[in-house]
């Protein structure tokens, strides 16, 4: 059978190109995004259908998805990928971390909230969450974004634990720097981890290429940047020193803004 494949976030970034990826193996493809021009055009580009819908709206999440199963019968394969950045810190706006709350961590919930009861115990389903490398790590210049993106990372550990066993495979998708308008506009780009990012950044077809084949397998965490990996480990291993770092990255930001 086609595969049938779900994508938010996809009007550009990364998004499109899991649905230009997916579409390229033959997949039949439903493009989301809260741009409905941006969704339209991707859709057009992969022959797929297009839905505009705010992933952050849990009645926009049932809609799609129930346009998910009356167009394409069902879902195989739901690419939760819709993400947003802000630049800042503690002082941060209330409206902007709920914000990033609603986007980074409850679209996931509102995905899963309306297709588990579809998918439990009916065979092999699988979901891949964009998490970014940010949810093993941190970022350096958005509170917000850090921290959202480890309770992203933690409700995808969940659900791999909780129903692994009943037909549903969760998979982290977690990049460093990715060349989408995330990383390189206004106040976003200029941090110390947009900096430090941007030297190792992958274009977003390179990061869908390994995704791709990631979901042929099970494995939970899909790293497009290898070395995140052994960042993880030392942070794990060596807290204090992995900290100790990311101060110094910190003070040497500042210290060239100076």
């Amino acid at each position: 059978m086609t595969r049938r494949v779900v994508v938010t976030g996809a009007g550009g970034g990364i998004g499109a190109a899991l649905a230009r990826r997916f579409a390229a193996d033959g997949a039949r493809v439903i493009v989301s995004d809260l741009n409905a021009p941006a969704a339209r055009q991707i859709a057009a580009e992969v022959g797929g259908l297009a839905v505009a819908a705010d992933a952050a709206n849990e009645d926009d999440t049932r809609r799609l998805i129930e346009t998910a199963f009356a167009e394409l019968g069902g879902v195989d394969l739901f690419c939760s990928n819709a993400g947003v950045l802000t630049a800042g810190d503690e002082n941060t706006p209330d409206e902007a971390w709920q914000r990033d709350f609603s986007v980074n961590v409850m679209s996931h919930v509102y995905v899963t909230r309306h297709l588990l009861p579809r998918w439990l115990d009916q065979g092999s389903h699988r979901l891949l969450v964009t998490v970014s490398a940010a949810g093993l790590l941190s970022i350096l210049g958005s509170a917000s974004y850090a921290v959202t993106k480890h309770a992203a990372l933690a409700y995808a550990e969940w659900l791999r634990a909780t129903y692994a066993h009943r037909g549903l495979i969760v998979q982290a998708l977690c990049p460093q720097g990715v060349r989408t308008d995330m990383l390189t506009r206004g106040n976003e780009r200029d941090s110390a981890s947009a900096r430090l990012l941007a030297e190792g950044a992958l274009e977003p077809a390179e990061v869908a290429e390994v995704a791709a084949k990631a979901i042929e397998g099970e494995s939970f965490l899909i790293l497009p940047h290898p070395e995140v990996a052994d960042y993880y480990k030392l942070r794990a291993t060596d807290t204090d020193r992995w900290l100790g770092g990311m101060n110094k990255i910190q003070r040497a930001f500042e210290g060239d803004r100076a």
